[in-house]
């Protein structure tokens, strides 16, 4: 029996403001099919990045958005990101592209993509709702930071990574909230269903795909584990 993991990929992974990164989506992909032989089976997750920042700029510099509009649109990105995905990885996985987590789903294939849901719901949650679903084993967070940290990497120079944590220690560092385009290693919500169905979340940088390999295979990793 195939081992089943949820990955959770942030857009701006996929999408940085340079464009899509088509050099790291051929090793993404050819770091995916080399897990796949190894018996594992795996739903991945993407969000909007750029592509969704980029048209919420645009229609916000025109109109004063209403926020559930500001959510759909990333919403639209994500599914975007998610459709380019599903063909890249065509031959190995479900035909479509997966957007509601509390339907069902009939899935054979080694690889699920899945995309946002409705307003109100991050990617993070439709990860988690998937893997409650799926019963996976491992949820991995792939994002543009390497670790969760006590303090922001970018403007303290003296910022520690935590190896691990717990929910309630991680919770009190991201909050309660969610909003469209938040700046969080793991979204709140996402966080409170995780903690309840006492899964496990790894943090770590989503282009280092060595590093993915070492997660997944059991050695040394940089990154957070949280539970």
């Amino acid at each position: 029996m195939r081992s089943i993991v949820v990955i959770s990929i942030g857009g701006s992974i996929v999408v940085p403001k340079t464009g899509i990164d088509v050099e790291y989506l051929k090793k993404f992909r050819a770091t995916i099919n080399e897990l796949i032989k190894q018996k594992r089976r795996f739903v991945i997750v993407v969000g909007g990045g750029h592509t969704a920042r980029a048209y919420q700029q645009a229609a916000s510099s025109i109109v004063k958005l209403n926020p559930e509009d500001v959510d759909w649109i990333g919403i639209h990105s994500t599914r975007l990101n998610g459709h380019l995905l599903r063909a890249l990885f065509r031959d190995v996985a479900l035909h479509r592209v997966v957007k509601d987590p509390t339907k069902p789903v009939r899935w054979t294939e080694p690889v699920l993509i899945a995309a946002g849901w409705k307003p109100g719901w991050s990617t993070d949650y439709v990860a988690v709702r998937l893997a409650h679903k799926f019963k996976a084993q491992q949820i991995i967070n792939l994002t543009n930071i390497d670790a969760v940290y006590d303090k922001d990497p970018s403007r303290f120079d003296d910022a520690e990574p935590y190896d691990v944590l717990s929910w309630s220690d991680f919770r009190k560092l991201v909050g309660d909230k969610w909003s469209p385009g938040m700046n969080a290693p793991f979204d709140p919500i996402a966080s409170k269903l995780a903690q309840k169905w006492g899964m496990e979340v790894t943090i770590a940088a989503g282009k280092d795909l060595k590093n993915l390999k070492n997660i997944l295979t059991g050695k040394k990793f940089k990154g957070t584990r949280i539970g």
